[in-house]
Parts: structure tokens; sequence; C-alpha cells
């Protein structure tokens, strides 16, 4: 399907780890740097973010580099298109690790959209995942400014959010109908490697590898799959080409 919207990558940090912290049982020992991206979608009557990334980016020469594109902070990324985080009408996340909901507070105005699941981890996470925190988003909690989701839902005309629990329980990969098709916002944290692996892969038969960090290996395997099949326009959520590109789907 097409539509009017277009999804505008913008920076709002990076992470340097291991590789197979992305793709699973692949890359060990190779360092990475994946950048941290907010999505903001044009084309609606609202203004909308998925994700708002981490409060304070570090911004370097190096990790630019890695990246091939340039570091924001929330305020200064949002100005590029014009905005404030005042403006910010609707924000859709994807999960609530902290690097995707740290300027949530910011966007005073906004409604949030989020899984049940993922509002259950953030107040109760298993010791295994310390990439959680309540303070991020405690905030727009206690202002009433969070709408639970319990199952797949239309949020605006060409917008719609599907629970793919791959990376965490309550996992939301955001499908938007641009101009040039169906763009998948995915709800787990993935390169483009993961949908589409180096011959070495395929020749194990495996279609996709799955995320680095999973709630099930096997279940996330299946749940990349049906994503591939879904989309047009494929966005991993941390893929670093993104960094140096100023509009998808248009």
């Amino acid at each position: 399907m097409t539509g009017s919207l277009t999804i505008h990558p913008i920076v709002l940090g990076t992470k340097v780890f291991d590789k197979s912290m992305m793709t699973y049982q692949h890359g060990q020992g190779q360092t990475y740097t994946i950048p941290i991206y907010a999505w903001l979608i044009k084309g609606s009557d609202q203004t909308i973010l998925v994700d708002t990334g981490e409060m304070h980016p570090i911004q370097s020469e190096d990790r630019e580099a890695a990246i091939k594109g340039k570091i924001y902070t929330f305020e200064d990324g949002l100005a590029r298109h014009g905005l404030t985080p005042k403006d910010i009408d609707i924000v859709i996340h994807t999960h609530l690790h902290t690097d995707h909901c740290e300027n949530d507070y910011k966007c005073e105005n906004a409604r949030f959209f989020v899984h049940e699941k993922e509002l259950e981890a953030v107040h109760n996470p298993h010791p295994l995942d310390y990439r959680y925190l309540e303070d991020y988003i405690e905030d727009v909690e206690d202002n009433g400014q969070i709408q639970v989701l319990t199952a797949d839902t239309d949020i605006v005309p060409g917008i719609r959010m599907i629970h793919t629990p791959a990376h965490t329980s309550g996992g939301m990969t955001v499908l938007v109908d641009t101009p040039k098709g169906k763009a998948a916002i995915t709800g787990f944290c993935i390169i483009d490697e993961n949908m589409d692996p180096p011959p070495e892969i395929l020749g194990m038969e495996m279609a996709v590898i799955p995320p680095g960090t999973h709630v099930d290996v096997y279940e996330a395997y299946n749940i990349l799959e049906t994503v591939k099949k879904q989309a047009d326009i494929l966005i991993p959520l941390h893929e670093p080409r993104f960094a140096a590109i100023d509009v998808i789907g248009a």
C-alpha cells in the first residue's frame, strides 16, 4: 500500500559494542558502532515521532565518522525540521529500553503509544535486562500521557503498530504508508545484515539473523521473517546507513 507519509531519521546518540549484540552468534569480537534514532514522520495532520533517543548523546568526530552522519541533541535534531519538543503530538514507542525514551519528558504535549508488556517490563525488569529504567517515563506516566496498547493498533491513517516481541516482550514494529510503499520501522534492535544476511549465513539456510538480544531466539527468527515479508521498505532500528539519509519513502 502506498500513502503520503515520509520518514526522517534523526541521530540522537550512538553505542559502541560487540557486533554480535545485533547479529546473534555472528560478528563476535568485531567492534561496531550503531546510531540511536528518533524517526520523524511527516505528512500527517499530527506531528509524530517514533522513539526519542538519548538525553545526553556523545557528539564526537570518531562517533560521527563511524556512522557517517551527524549526531544531534534532541532539541537540535528537531530544530532542523522547524520543531521543538512541545510541538510533538504523538510519540510511538518501539520499546522502552533507555536509549529509546530518554527525552520523553520533554514532549509535554504528546500522547505516547506503548505496549502494556513494555510498561510491565520497565517497572519490573528481569535482572538480565538492565536496559530498562523507569525514571525516563515517570513524568509522562504521571501526567496521563501514555496510551497503553494490548494489540495491533492503527494510530493515525497510514500508521499501524504491530506487536513483534523479538527483542523485548512488548516490542512494536511501526508500519508506515509512504509514496514508495509500506515501510517497517522494526520494533527490535537490528541492522541491515539481520534482514539481509551475507552469503555464508544464507548458505546455512538461514533467511534472517535474530537480534543479539531477544526474548526467545526461535520466535525472534520467525518474527523477523514475517516483518520482512510485510514491508516494501525495511528500516532496521539501528542501521548506520540511515544516519546519512534525510528522508525515507519519498
